[in-house]
């Protein structure tokens, strides 16, 4: 797997979009500050692919890909592997409720020389490519086919964490057994042995189940099948026998059949020409017809000369006018009458108000005059008084105090006010002024009582005048109405003749219906006539047309009872010719089947023998007990059969019992783990010291004694000494070579074909110092020059950043982080 192109939006620091381009950097490195996000983009290689980071610790982490107030993250990951391009994309959201789940996930192979940049022009994924998986649970397998490592290989083989190079190298012999154990996948085994185990007791199982089957086919010996055999035999001879005899039984009841059908029909000839008899009654069918027929007539004529009375009566009602149109005038001379009366009243009445008016008229003016006359007398009164103050000043300000006030004069307090002297001017003036008041407001409610007193007596007025003008319109129009009419004892008269013509005309009206009614009741008659005559002719060609095929006489149509007795004495001679035939037709019954009985005799003798009982189909009886014989003897045959195969089985059941157990018994030995762990270790040390010959020059070969490893030292006479007595630079190299291999045997591992076209190396090289970190510059630049993958590290160490021919630096901000392409 080799990355093309990294696009992140929203995951973790990188919270504004950024584009990682791996196009054509065979050798780089991420560089940037401590937590700047360097392994951010590693991360985010690992969750466009496996959904999840190791750092997070499994799935359960997915809150840790959105950056901080974001609710979306979006990671899309171009890749190469085995010659094909890929693009995986994974999208996080967070809901209402702060829950944090994968919106979408998809995998699609890219066409052929797709350019990656086109992915800056806004394509749609339909255009990205075929879609080889579509949801998140789809991922898994699609990834782990395309890349060839699930997730915990590519953690080491392709994207390697920190820290644990050195701690591989330096571990004691169970822990790096454990680690290879967990690494290689070796778990495995212990669950073979656990299926084997599972195997073996599903195949005893089988096994006991074949014998029980076995014990219940004891009954298939050469003897039983020899015996049914001998019932087929027997089988097949009687069923020749009878199928000789059954033609003969059914000539002999075809006989039997044809005689017996033959009397049958003569029986039922004699049946239904001695049941030729004339229905009661049918001499007085036609003599009822005829007297209905004659009733129906009569009755008709009757309605004719009812109709004809009341189209008269209709004549002269239509003469004598129209009925509304008197009774409407004799109303209007009733209602002209009444409202003459009405007008008279109307008239005195109006007369009566308009004098009651004019006495209210009157009234008013005298009230208001009066009130004008008291208004004269309060203004002279007020005159009057005002005079009296302004002479007795001291009279007037005492009427405006009261006891404890202040006097406006000298602003003293008057603890009791002196009475006005008797004979004062201004008292006189005050008591005039007062008369004068209760005067003016006398006068003024009189004015307003009489002013309401002629109002009401004007509407009354009004009213009045309004209804005589009323009356006298509706007078004029009864007059106008009434021009020309006749007189009201006239019209009553003319009302009375109308009463008369109609009550006459009723008595026809009901004249007519009975007449029709009579009439439909003799039609009815009639009818009822004329279908029994029907009906008796229809008896009659039944019973006529029943006895066609004897050949009856003609009939006379205009006498159904003379018909009648003439079938019946035809039928009665033909009864008298055909019992002379019966006699000797019934001996020819009698003989047919005696001949039968003694066939069927034959054939039941037959069954009897075979030991099958009696059966009207003897063939198919004889063939029913063929069938099952043969049944029976191929029964016999299949558990024959049937043995020898659960024989077969039963011998496989028991071998894959016995290499089941004896696989999981070896499995179990701690022998056979030991020895397949040495196996694995021989492989990676052998694989581990060629590349660390070709990392160190040629120097250093790698070898293990009792699990602890050891370096052998070219440069030193082939001195073997252990790997703690590294340089740092050194232990760098075989760590490198120990990963390398381990990754290689990882690879050779996996169920599908690896493509380990990348590695990234996430290693702290801050703590070398400057002579080792050359050696790891060297040995870096001379893993790049093998020109087998694409190699990666990150480091936040400049010196050997430095030495990197491409550099992504990653620098970050209160908002986010960025990444920078420098270099080459």
């Amino acid at each position: 797997m080799r990355p093309m192109r990294l696009d992140m939006a929203g995951f973790t620091v990188f919270r504004d979009e950024t584009t990682v381009d791996f196009t054509d950097a065979d050798f780089f490195a991420l560089v940037g500050p401590t937590g700047s996000g360097k392994s951010t983009v590693l991360d985010a290689i690992c969750f466009a692919l496996y959904g999840t980071v190791p750092r997070w610790g499994g799935a359960r982490g997915l809150a840790n890909a959105l950056a901080p107030s974001a609710t979306e993250a979006r990671v899309r990951l171009v890749f190469e592997s085995a010659g094909d391009r890929y693009v995986a994309t994974r999208v996080v959201r967070r809901d209402g409720r702060g829950n944090v789940k994968t919106a979408n996930a998809g995998l699609q192979l890219m066409p052929p020389g797709f350019d990656v940049t086109k992915l800056d022009t806004g394509l749609s994924p339909e255009d990205l490519g075929e879609v080889v998986a579509g949801t998140p649970a789809e991922m898994e397998q699609a990834v782990l086919a395309a890349v060839g490592l699930p997730y915990e290989q590519f953690t080491s083989c392709v994207v390697l964490p920190q820290g644990q190079f050195a701690d591989f190298l330096h571990a004691k012999p169970a822990t790096r057994q454990q680690i290879l154990v967990n690494l290689l996948g070796l778990g495995v085994y212990e669950d073979v042995q656990k299926r084997a185990t599972e195997r073996a007791g599903q195949a005893e199982a089988k096994l006991e189940a074949v014998d029980r089957m076995l014990a219940g086919l004891t009954d298939v010996d050469d003897a039983a099948l020899a015996a049914a055999t001998a019932q087929v035999e027997r089988m097949r001879e009687l069923s020749g026998a009878v199928a000789a005899a059954v033609p003969e039984r059914e000539r002999a009841r075809a006989a039997a059949q044809e005689a017996t059908a033959a009397l049958a029909a003569l029986d039922a000839d004699l049946a239904g020409l001695a049941g030729v008899r004339a229905p009661d009654g049918v001499a007085e069918v036609a003599r009822a017809v005829a007297t209905a027929r004659a009733a129906a007539d009569e009755a008709s004529a009757a309605v004719a000369l009812a109709e004809e009375r009341e189209e008269k009566l209709r004549g002269e009602l239509a003469a004598a006018g129209d009925e509304s149109t008197l009774r409407l005038l004799l109303r209007g001379h009733g209602d002209r009458e009444r409202l003459a009366g009405e007008a008279e009243t109307v008239r005195a009445a109006v007369g009566a108000a308009q004098a009651e008016h004019d006495a209210a008229v009157a009234a008013l003016a005298t009230a208001r005059e009066a009130a004008a006359r008291a208004d004269a007398d309060l203004e002279a009164a007020f005159r009057a008084h005002e005079e009296a103050k302004a002479t007795d000043q001291a009279v007037a300000l005492r009427a405006h105090l009261s006891d404890g006030a202040t006097c406006p004069v000298c602003e003293q307090t008057v603890a009791r006010v002196p009475a006005v002297p008797a004979g004062s001017a201004v008292a006189a003036a005050t008591a005039a002024g007062k008369a004068a008041r209760s005067a003016t407001k006398a006068a003024q409610a009189l004015v307003q009582e009489r002013d309401a007193a002629a109002r009401d007596l004007e509407r009354v007025l009004v009213h009045a005048r309004a209804r005589a003008d009323q009356l006298s319109a509706r007078l004029s129009e009864l007059d106008g109405q009434l021009a020309g009419a006749a007189a009201p004892a006239a019209l009553r008269a003319a009302l009375d003749e109308h009463a008369r013509l109609r009550r006459a005309l009723d008595e026809a009206a009901t004249a007519v219906r009975a007449g029709r009614d009579a009439a439909r009741r003799a039609r009815g008659a009639s009818d009822t006539a004329e279908d029994r005559l029907r009906a008796a002719w229809r008896g009659f060609d039944a019973a006529r047309d029943g006895l066609a095929r004897f050949g009856p006489p003609a009939a006379d149509r205009d006498d159904v009872a003379g018909a009648w007795a003439t079938l019946v004495g035809w039928a009665g001679e033909q009864v008298r010719q055909r019992r002379t035939e019966r006699v000797g037709l019934a001996a020819s019954v009698v003989e047919a089947e005696t001949a039968a009985t003694a066939v069927e005799e034959r054939i039941a003798g037959l069954l009897a023998t075979a030991g099958l009982p009696p059966d009207d189909d003897p063939v198919r009886a004889v063939a029913v007990a063929s069938e099952r014989a043969e049944a029976e003897r191929r029964r016999l045959q299949e558990r024959r059969e049937q043995a020898g195969e659960l024989r077969e089985q039963r011998a496989e059941h028991e071998r894959r019992a016995r290499t089941a157990r004896a696989l999981a018994g070896h499995l179990r030995a701690n022998n056979f783990e030991r020895w397949l762990l040495a196996e694995a270790l021989d492989l990676l040390v052998d694989g581990a010291s060629r590349i660390l010959r070709e990392l160190s020059q040629g120097q250093y070969d790698l070898v293990h004694d009792k699990g602890e490893f050891f370096v052998v030292d070219h440069h030193d006479a082939g001195l073997r000494r252990a790997v703690r007595t590294l340089s740092g630079g050194e232990t760098f190299q075989a760590s490198l070579a120990l990963a390398l291999a381990l990754s290689e045997q990882l690879a050779g591992m996996s169920t599908t074909a690896a493509s380990l076209e990348s590695i990234v190396l996430d290693e702290g090289f801050g703590t070398l110092d400057a002579a080792t970190l050359d050696t790891v510059a060297a040995t870096l630049e001379s893993l790049a020059a093998r020109g087998d993958r694409m190699v990666g590290v990150v480091t936040h160490v400049p010196a050997l950043a430095e030495r990197i021919p491409v550099r992504y630096e990653v620098r970050k901000d209160a908002r986010t982080a960025r990444v920078e392409r420098t270099g080459l």
